[in-house]
C-alpha cells in the first residue's frame, strides 16, 4: 500500500473542516463547499449504489441543500424546532482514488446530538467524492451511510 500523505493531510483537514462547519452551524458557508451539480445522499439501504433509481433518506441537489438549509436557520420546520448540539467525529481517512479532476475517499463518522437532555449517537461511514479546487476542494458527492438506516431514525434536525 502507498500512500500520498500530502494528499491524505488536505482530505482531511476538508473533511475535518466541513464537520466543524456543521457543527457550528456554519450552513452559508457549508453550502459554498459545493460544486452547483453536487449532491447530498444519506441512502435508505447500506448496500444500494443506484442512488437515483432507490429510495433515500435524502436526496439533495443544489435548491435542496439551500432549502435544507433554509429550514434549519429559520425554524421552518417540525426538526427545526429543538436543534440540538451535535460533536462529528470523524476518523480512518482513507483516499479511494485521486486523479487531476477527481478524489474519492471514505471515512467512519460518528455524530453526537445532544437534544431535550438526551444524548444520540448516529455511526456511518462516509464517502466523499472531491474536485480539486485551488488549494482544497469543493464537494461533487457525499454518501452518508448510516449503520441504522433500515431502523428507527428519530426527528433529525440536522445535517449529516
Amino acid at each position: 500500500m502507498k500512500s500520498n500523505t500530502e494528499l491524505l493531510a488536505k482530505v482531511t483537514e476538508f473533511i475535518g473542516y466541513e464537520a466543524d462547519l456543521l457543527d457550528h452551524k456554519g450552513y452559508q458557508e457549508w453550502l459554498s463547499l459545493w460544486t452547483d451539480s453536487g449532491l447530498y445522499i444519506v441512502p435508505a439501504d447500506l448496500n444500494e449504489t443506484d442512488y437515483l433509481s432507490t429510495l433515500n433518506l435524502a436526496l439533495d441537489d443544489a435548491d435542496m441543500r439551500r432549502m435544507r438549509v433554509a429550514r434549519l436557520e429559520n425554524g421552518e420546520s417540525v426538526s427545526a424546532n429543538s436543534v440540538g448540539s451535535t460533536v462529528r467525529m470523524m476518523s480512518r481517512v482513507r483516499v479511494l482514488e485521486a486523479g487531476d479532476d477527481l478524489v474519492i475517499a471514505r471515512c467512519a463518522m460518528t455524530l453526537n446530538e445532544l437534544r431535550h437532555g438526551k444524548l444520540v449517537t448516529y455511526p456511518a461511514n462516509v464517502e466523499y467524492t472531491l474536485k480539486p479546487s485551488g488549494d482544497s476542494f469543493k464537494l461533487e458527492q457525499k454518501v452518508v451511510k448510516l449503520l441504522h438506516a433500515d431502523g428507527f431514525l428519530r426527528t433529525v434536525s440536522f445535517i449529516f
